[in-house]
């Protein structure tokens, strides 16, 4: 919301918050308690730790890069859709943030993505189906929703997320190739000390880590959701345009939503058909709950609004 000194603030979701950091908590429980077991085991897992650090910040410092060349995205200038860029630089300013590169995805997969490690490097993406199917105001809304993530610093969550669970991956197929080729009949001590039991202890922690993981990447929607909201202050806009574009996914042919499925994980909603959902587990909220959790705070904002 901006109020009266044109500051943008954020009333903040406690619950929300809470959730968050709990989860936080758990990761790096989890995380300790297998380093803890590797110790146990003599694993020396410092080589490992080079290898998938360095696979870590090289997508982290070319993630806008590689999500644009995977999706063929491409970088617009202002002349080719000045609205567009009108509604973002404004949004920006709002936000007090730089404003994005844009890019234009040619598909009829209605929907929207941001990316970038920080505002100055950031970049937000619309598909031409998008720019077909909603109103100005509910295409301001997505684009505050995308904003939100950029304002919230959600490409850093996600990093360091994302690099536990690449970690533990590492790991399992380096087990499962000691055991393959040396670790399966034989001395088995001689060959790591219990590697089929670390193994599925890996195995284990890898599952679990990418339900924590996968639970911080639907807070962070539910996140943006509020975020964007206060940014654009049109949070019913933004659930009338969830409605949508979820409406208009289901009846996309699968074959077109093959094509965006590489950044499903970063849009506001996933390109994807149910089945593949189930595979996924869940990287967003199910749309009913973001739309009642936006209804509820256009009633918070409104009360804010009169209060103030």
């Amino acid at each position: 919301m901006v109020g009266e000194n044109n500051t943008f603030k954020v009333s903040r979701d406690k619950g929300l918050v809470t959730r968050m950091y709990f989860t936080w908590f758990l990761l790096g429980l989890l995380y300790a308690f297998f380093g803890l077991i590797l110790n146990a085991f003599g694993i020396q897992i410092s080589f490992i730790v080079v290898i998938v650090l360095g696979m870590g910040i090289f997508q982290y410092y070319m993630s806008d890069k590689m999500i644009l060349w995977s999706t063929k995205a491409k970088v617009i200038s202002r002349d080719k859709d000045p609205q567009l860029f009108e509604i973002v630089d404004r949004l920006a300013k709002r936000a007090n943030i730089p404003s994005p590169k844009i890019a234009v995805m040619e598909s009829s997969v209605p929907n929207a993505f941001a990316t970038g490690r920080n505002p100055k490097n950031s970049l937000v993406a619309v598909t031409t189906g998008i720019r077909e199917r909603l109103s100005s105001s509910e295409l301001e809304a997505v684009l505050a929703h995308e904003l939100g993530h950029v304002i919230n610093g959600d490409m850093k969550v996600l990093a360091i997320a994302n690099f536990f669970v690449t970690f533990t991956s590492f790991l399992m197929q380096m087990f499962f190739w000691n055991m393959l080729f040396g670790g399966i009949g034989g001395n088995r001590r001689q060959n790591g000390g219990y590697i089929i039991v670390i193994y599925f202890i890996t195995m284990l922690v890898y599952f679990i880590g990418q339900l924590l993981v996968l639970a911080l990447t639907r807070y962070r929607e539910y996140g943006a959701d509020r975020t964007g909201s206060y940014l654009c202050g049109k949070p019913n806009d933004l659930a009338s345009a969830l409605e949508k574009i979820s409406g208009t996914i289901s009846r996309i042919p699968s074959q077109d939503l093959r094509k965006v499925k590489t950044a499903s994980a970063f849009m506001i909603i996933p390109a994807l058909s149910g089945d593949d959902v189930a595979k996924l587990f869940s990287t967003h909220p199910p749309v009913q709950d973001r739309v009642r959790k936006l209804r509820k705070l256009r009633q918070e904002m409104n009360n804010i609004s009169s209060n103030g």
